[in-house]
């Protein structure tokens, strides 16, 4: 039988954690990316402004936590961030932007940040 300390099994938590958020910006981007492709009256642009929606209304729940242990600088930085994006993906959604590009980038900025 495997005995593990607590720091260990914390520690694969975190990683295990951090995955999940890398797998989840990683689908949105790809569902951003089909929904450049589409437009942005398309189906696939629904899809891709709902998922965006979720993910970044729970990070920023997250964030806003007090047991969340990152750095207040950063958690306020990435906070900013995603109320950024919830802003311009409403634009999109509204009709008034098709600035998927910009959601794209600054959402791989972030999932390529997440170690």
């Amino acid at each position: 039988m495997y005995q593990f300390s607590y720091s260990e099994v914390q520690t694969d938590s975190v990683a295990d954690a951090r995955d999940r958020e890398r797998q989840l910006l990683t689908r949105s981007i790809d569902l951003l990316a089909s929904a450049r492709e589409h437009g942005p009256r398309s189906v696939q642009a629904v899809e891709a402004v709902l998922f965006l929606n979720r993910i970044w209304t729970t990070f920023i729940q997250d964030l806003g936590s007090a047991e969340n242990e990152l750095p207040g600088e950063l958690r306020a930085n990435l906070i900013s961030i995603g109320l950024w994006l919830l802003r311009e993906a409403e634009q999109v959604r509204l009709g008034k932007s098709d600035n998927f590009e910009g959601l794209i980038e600054v959402s791989q900025i972030i999932r390529d940040g997440i170690q």
